[in-house]
């Protein structure tokens, strides 16, 4: 298998469940795409909320590069990028806190996560699988996201470290 690249700009909006179901594409195995649609989820919310500030005149650029080994996807807003003391994947000190969870997650779904120097860019990988892919059914994938999601809180809260 070649290099190959796809590129996705889209307004900065909270809408991304076709942009989700585009990007991946390329996972067929359920259990896997479950946990990548979390972490970019997160990371697509993040970009949108903290980034562009949930402006739709700003875009919300996705490149998804699909190598032999490897599967990435950068996401990038416009915003003046997260700091690098803020890029810690932690849980909140307050458990029942509104937010602070999205790095803890993303840095839990992938096998690799990176920052540009400025901030505003993540880059996010996982190593693909060496046995045969499932095929993919939404229903199943969406029950998946949500069960991986409430696991994950819960084995934070209970203290524990979630495997990947």
């Amino acid at each position: 298998m070649a290099l190959r690249w796809s590129d996705f700009i889209t307004p900065s909006t909270l809408q991304l469940a076709p942009l989700l179901e585009l990007l991946l594409e390329p996972i067929a195995c359920l259990q896997t795409q479950a946990q990548l649609q979390l972490g970019l989820q997160e990371a697509l919310v993040n970009a949108v909320r903290h980034g562009n500030g949930c402006d739709p005149a700003k875009c919300l650029r996705v490149r998804r590069i699909e190598t032999p080994h490897w599967l990435i996807w950068q996401v990038q807003d416009e915003g003046t990028g997260v700091p690098p003391q803020e890029r810690v994947a932690r849980l909140p000190e307050q458990l029942d806190a509104l937010g602070g969870r999205g790095l803890f997650l993303i840095h839990h779904c992938f096998d690799d996560v990176r920052w540009s120097n400025r901030g505003n860019r993540l880059q996010l990988a996982v190593r693909r699988q060496r046995r045969p892919a499932l095929v993919r059914s939404p229903i199943q994938s969406s029950r998946s996201v949500i069960s991986l999601a409430s696991a994950r809180l819960a084995a934070g809260r209970a203290g524990g470290s979630p495997d990947r």
